[in-house]
This record gives C-alpha cells, structure tokens and sequence, in this order.
C-alpha cells in the first residue's frame, strides 16, 4: 500500500497516520487516533513511575540478629525501587528512654550504606520516631 491511500483511508476514518516503527526498511505505520495513543503511552509511563512506602516497625530493645534482618528488607524495599519508612513504637515507660531509639536508628544508618537518601530524618512524633529513606 502507497503513502497516498493509507493518507486518504486515514482521512476517510478521520485518524491520523503515525510512524510507529522507524529503524525497520520499511517504515511501520499505523492508522489510529493520535491523541488516545499519546494518552495511553503517558498513562505507561506514569504507571511504571509509581513508588510505593514500604514501612518496618521496629522496637528500642531490638537485637543485633533482629535489626540486621530489618535492615536486609529495607535493602530489598530500596533496591526495588521502593521507598521504606521506619517506626519505631514506644510502649508504656519506654519513652521516658528516646535517646535508646536514636542509638537504634544511628545503627540502621551505619547498616544501610551507600545505597540510600534519608527524606526524613529520625523524628520523635508522639510515642514513636520516623524515618524516611529512599533509593539514590
């Protein structure tokens, strides 16, 4: 089929017709509606884009065994792209001990090198401490 009759069939069907393969002899072309397929190729893009917050709980009286496990999910979470924010919930009495949670959080840094950005630094919000971190 010539350029010149798939112009008029897409003319006809009120379509355009769009080059979809360039690099191939010849040319691969498709008639169809521009606007829906530059819409579907934005709606692709957006969904491959979506980042999800993965969240470890964590307690002040962890064990080294323990929070090395924690930190090999958070190494997972953000190799898969993902973000992972860390709670750490104080029960009772424990908070009156804050400063054990910021030792427990200076530990997970130290564990986790290289491969992250910490958003959200280690904050004490009512009776926990968050952290945000996210892949480089």
């Amino acid at each position: 089929m010539s350029v010149n009759d798939a112009l008029k069939i897409a003319d006809e069907r009120e379509l355009d017709l769009v080059e979809v393969a360039s690099n191939v002899s010849p040319p691969v072309c498709k008639i169809l509606d521009f606007g829906k397929y530059r819409y579907q190729l934005s709606k692709k893009q957006t969904q491959r884009k979506t980042i999800d917050v993965k969240e470890i709980k964590i307690r002040p009286q962890i064990t080294e065994y323990d929070l090395g496990l924690k930190v090999k999910s958070i190494r997972r979470f953000l190799d898969e792209g993902n973000k992972a924010k860390i709670t750490m919930f104080f029960r009772g009495r424990e908070i009156i001990r804050s400063e054990l949670g910021m030792k427990v959080f200076g530990k997970v840094i130290q564990l986790l090198t290289g491969k992250f950005n910490i958003e959200q630094n280690p904050k004490l919000e009512g009776n926990r401490i968050t952290m945000v971190v996210s892949p480089k």
